[in-house]
């Protein structure tokens, strides 16, 4: 049974100071004038669906999603191939998420990245022989869409009482100008980036589920950009809990 909605209270996250290495351009102002290293407001609900076993709605600033999940149903596929459960992830955006967007193409590769971001933290073997399926919407695209929609899916499949090893929480990081690193990209500033770096974990287990890295980086770029990401998603997660655990205080309550 999917549980109430809960209030869901906008919070801001950023790296520890001891992590702010990279010297940017003091002329340069991040759109929505954030600090570098500074993630947008995180904004989560569960609940959001009352017809799907369980669903969750993200909101990072203009990047606004929302996650159904379905099942466990029988599965002909899992049947044929194994004991242990099927996991089904699809990615989609409304019409008017984004003024121009080669969607099909997109979403094809973004519910393939989903799928591997979440099947590592999925106990498959609790729903032998059934698929859970995943449908993931992005109502508006306001940049770092797929770090969101993995958050968000994650929450929506606890929602769902699907077992999980731990959350999984993703953040992304660009490098603009191949010497200035800001996390959690917004639109503009994947347009423009030099290189993209994605990051998606388990922070209680501290294990990576999906690297994605595109462009060229130095080693102590890289090694700056996977630390950022770590400890943002640690901070993100102890939000997505803290959203669980206020769904279930309302239900307890009611």
């Amino acid at each position: 049974m999917a549980s109430k909605p809960s209030p869901g209270v906008p919070t801001t996250y950023s790296p520890t100071p001891s992590l702010k290495k990279t010297r940017p351009d003091v002329d340069w102002v991040r759109p929505d004038s954030r600090g570098f290293h500074q993630c947008r407001p995180a904004f989560f609900r569960t609940a959001a669906v009352n017809a799907a076993a369980g669903s969750a709605y993200a909101e990072f600033g203009n990047t606004k999603v929302i996650v159904s999940i379905f099942g466990p149903r029988e599965s002909k596929k899992a049947m044929l191939y194994s004991d242990v459960g099927r996991l089904n992830c699809n990615v989609s955006y409304t019409k008017f998420a984004t003024p121009v967007r080669s969607q099909e193409a997109d979403c094809k590769e973004l519910s393939s990245m989903l799928h591997k971001a979440l099947e590592g933290a999925i106990l498959l073997e609790t729903f032998p022989k059934t698929t859970v399926d995943v449908f993931a919407l992005v109502l508006e695209s306001g940049g770092s869409d797929l770090p969101v929609v993995v958050s968000c899916a994650s929450l929506a499949l606890a929602d769902a009482g699907i077992m999980m090893y731990d959350l999984v929480a993703g953040v992304s990081v660009a490098s603009l100008g191949r010497k200035n690193l800001v996390i959690d990209p917004v639109q503009e500033e994947e347009s423009s980036q030099d290189g993209s770096l994605m990051l998606t974990c388990m922070p209680s287990r501290y294990k990576v589920t999906q690297l994605t890295i595109t462009g060229e980086w130095s080693s102590a770029n890289l090694n700056e950009a996977m630390e950022l990401c770590l400890d943002a998603c640690s901070k993100l997660a102890k939000i997505m809990r803290s959203c669980l655990k206020d769904a279930a205080s309302s239900v307890s309550q009611d």
